[in-house]
């Protein structure tokens, strides 16, 4: 018996070797401090003026222009206020006094250009007065000019940047004031290394839950547009899918109608010629072979639960049924029609009973004890409908639309389909109107008397 032993070999450097979450978690940590407080830390990225909206903006002019600098303004009076500050809390006279102020003032107006430079800026002019001072002031390591502009700076900073960034300079803060106290603060009887903290805690925590809560809203604002937007195609959708499935049916009538009479022509003429019966043939092949090839295509849009209604598609002549309905429902409807009644294409006739339909549908669920009048048009050139309710009842009384609100799209989908004009809105006595034209072309209208 032979015993072979295999050795695995063991790859070289460190890099194949799994790191444990804690390694990964610090590593990432000091990644996102190296991009929020090291990467571009200068780069240019100044403040955008303020969007007023208030009664300033409203007066126009001068006032609206001046309100639109209101950030600045605000960020330029702390800067100031620090200024003096740092001015009375040292004793010297001559040009420390000023260089002071000028040191508390710096980091915050650049602020309003480099944010995050700013901020360390603000540790480097903290630890220039300490020494330039020699610390002569109650507090170490932060003069009073100094402590109020650090604090402006955080909370600036904070406003302008991520959430992420306001803890990398609350910690970094912390940490400097931690090596200022312990390796310089030995002469010194107190410090507001405590009270840095505590202060800039509250004001970050302040400015980030504000932030977080401000990303939220727009977040949910941008899903709501982003479902009307969605919610509105897919009733356009769904509407137009029922008027190609409706389409189709019309289609495929008039088309089964064709066939079977060419079928059958032949048959009612005694000894037709060759020359005939060939061409009744041709005429039911293409239109059985039409009527496959639409099938084909347009039963796509039908569901797979979907069954095509055994009765026909109703009419403008069944009209009257409808209206029977809507009155046994509770509203209160009547009927006018002018011009000479005929026979219209069967897509008008069907997109007009739809509409007069859904706009009745709509005073139902709008105002359901206003009443409503159908007025019906035949002219020279098409149809006309206008179909309006009365005001709707008190808003007390008046129950929540359970409708999904897109019947006016489903209208104007309809007469687009055919070319038509349709105009919608209120009325002077407080009701509501819609008034529709369906054009019809004599030809089309003559071919549909013949047929």
């Amino acid at each position: 018996m032979t015993e072979t032993t295999h050795t695995q070999p063991t790859p070289q450097g460190g890099a194949a070797r799994p790191r444990s979450p804690e390694f990964r978690l610090a590593a990432d940590a000091l990644r996102g401090l190296r991009q929020d407080l090291f990467h571009d830390a200068f780069a240019y990225r100044p403040l955008p003026r303020r969007d007023a909206d208030g009664r300033l903006a409203r007066r126009g002019g001068r006032l609206k222009e001046y309100a639109d600098w209101t950030p600045h303004a605000v960020v330029g009076a702390l800067g100031t206020l620090a200024a003096l500050l740092a001015v009375g809390g040292t004793d010297d006279s001559g040009l420390l006094p000023l260089l002071c102020g000028l040191l508390a003032l710096g980091p915050v107006l650049l602020t309003l250009a480099r944010p995050v430079g700013a901020f360390w800026f603000s540790l480097a002019a903290t630890t220039v007065t300490a020494v330039m001072t020699g610390g002569n002031w109650g507090d170490w390591p932060w003069a009073p000019g100094s402590f109020l502009s650090h604090l402006v700076v955080l909370t600036v900073v904070a406003l302008r940047t991520r959430p992420r960034t306001a803890a990398w300079m609350w910690v970094l803060t912390g940490a400097y004031g931690f090596v200022a106290e312990s390796a310089f603060g030995w002469s010194h009887y107190d410090t507001n290394v405590g009270p840095m903290l505590i202060l800039s805690a509250l004001i970050l925590l302040v400015v980030t839950v504000r932030q977080i809560r401000r990303e939220a809203q727009q977040e949910v604002t941008a899903q709501q547009t982003v479902t009307a937007v969605e919610r509105s195609r897919r009733t356009l959708l769904e509407e137009r899918t029922t008027i190609a499935r409706e389409l189709h049916d019309v289609v495929a009538h008039h088309m089964s109608v064709v066939a079977i009479q060419a079928e059958a022509a032949p048959y009612r003429v005694e000894n037709p010629p060759p020359e005939l019966e060939k061409a009744f043939a041709t005429i039911r092949e293409n239109a059985v072979a039409a009527l496959t090839e639409l099938r084909r295509v347009l039963g796509v849009v039908r569901a797979e639960d979907y069954e095509a209604p055994d009765a026909p598609q109703p009419t403008l002549a069944d009209l009257d049924g409808l209206l029977a309905n809507v009155r046994e429902a509770g509203l209160e409807v009547e009927k006018a029609v002018t011009g000479a009644v005929r026979e219209l294409p069967q897509g008008v006739e069907l997109s007009a009973y739809r509409i007069v339909q859904e706009a009745l549908s709509n005073t139902l669920r709008h105002a359901p004890e206003a009443g409503a009048r159908v007025e019906i048009g035949y002219v020279l050139g098409g149809l006309g409908l206008r179909i309006v309710n009365g005001p709707p009842p008190a808003s007390a009384l008046l129950k929540p639309s359970p409708g999904a609100g897109h019947g006016i799209t489903g209208m104007r989908e309809r007469v687009s389909m055919l070319n038509g004009e349709m105009t919608t809105g209120p009325t002077a006595d407080g009701g509501y109107e819609v008034t529709v034209f369906l054009p019809v072309p004599a030809a089309d209208a003559a071919i549909e008397g013949e047929a």
